[in-house]
Formats: structure tokens, sequence, C-alpha cells
């Protein structure tokens, strides 16, 4: 028991010092260069996703995502685009072992904090690229066997795409490529995830 509440503990600090980093970041890159505009809006959209690994059915599953967004103009060009959303991964298992179930459905929840540069190509397209680190917030335990937690709490991953701007509105297309294993378990298999993000954002000023 002693163990397992110093595990949840650490992994929680190693969370925080990675959040905490990237904030300081995005305040430093702000300041420095004196940010011109500021805008705060809502995103909505859908999920294509798969868990990369043997133990996993192959191909994408519909999800969600929906959150909220800031927009912090360096110039023309440039801005910084913090996020915070709510983001529905789901699978299928394909493996029967000591750790997980046969052919049972999972479904997983992330609280998703990506940090991107939007690059503005026209007043029409723009172009966004940055990290995102995604913070696992319910477990599917009926995907389990024996209680243990398969999955890592935390997930970083890369994002690139492009964006049409049509004043107010936006309606964006990503891929989202996952770096970090999160299996858990000690069968030495890796598993990664993908995604395909399709959405639109609303600019509320």
């Amino acid at each position: 028991m002693i163990n397992l509440l110093l595990n949840s503990f650490f992994n929680i600090l190693s969370i925080m010092k990675k959040l905490i980093l990237s904030a300081v970041v995005l305040v430093a890159l702000s300041l420095n260069t004196k940010a011109q505009s500021f805008h705060l809006g809502l995103k909505l959209g859908g999920n294509l996703n798969k868990i990369q690994g043997q133990s996993f059915k192959d191909g994408f599953n519909l999800g969600y995502q929906g959150g909220a967004y800031a927009e912090i103009g360096l110039g023309k060009t440039f801005a910084i685009q913090p996020e915070v959303l709510f983001s529905q991964t789901q699978t299928t298992s394909t493996t029967f072992n000591s750790s997980l179930a046969l052919n049972k459905d999972a479904q997983f929840n992330y609280l998703s904090i990506p940090i991107l540069l939007k690059i503005n190509l026209s007043k029409l397209f723009s172009f966004h690229v940055g990290p995102e680190y995604s913070i696992l917030v319910n477990h599917s335990n009926d995907l389990v066997q024996n209680g243990k937690d398969a999955f890592n709490n935390g997930n970083f991953g890369m994002i690139g795409g492009v964006q049409l701007n049509l004043g107010s509105l936006k309606v964006y297309g990503r891929y989202n490529v996952g770096l970090s294993n999160i299996n858990q378990l000690q069968n030495q298999e890796k598993w990664k995830t993908q995604q395909l993000q399709i959405g639109i954002g609303l600019k509320l000023f």
C-alpha cells in the first residue's frame, strides 16, 4: 500500500514538473516577444484514434474532443496557441494473457494540454505544430485482469496540422503521434497512440 502511494505521488510530481516547465516557457516567450494580440475561444471535434501494439485491434476508432484555447499573437505571422482539451480514446484488445482480457472494448479519457506554434500562411490558412502532454483521468477496469494498472498516467506527443480561418470560425485538421510508451505492464511490448483530429473552433474575443 505504501509503495502504491509513493508511486502515485512521484507520477503526479513528474506530471506537475512538465506542466510547470511548459507554462514557464510559454510565459517567457510571450514576455520576450511582446505579444501584440490575445484571443480566447472554444473547440469541439472528433477523434480517429488507435493504440499501436500487438495487444490491440488495428485500425482507428471514433471518439471526441473539446475544450478551450488561447492565442497569443507574436506579429502577423506567428502566434503561440496553448489549449486545454478533454479527449477520448477507444480501442479493443486482441490478446488474452494474465493482464489483458480478450476482445474487450476500452475507453480512455485524457486531459490534453498542447502548446502549439501557429504559423499564418495567409489570412485564410495557418499551420500548427508543437508538443502535447496528456494526463489519463480514468482507467478501463474491464480491459485489465487482476486489477492491474496497465497504462501509464501520462503520454507525451507531437502535433502537426492545418487550420482554415473564417473570421471567428476555425476549421482544423491535425495528426497527433504519441512518443511515449504507455504500457505499464512488464511484458516489454510497446503501446503508442495515434490520433487524427477534425473539428471547429469559435473565437470568443
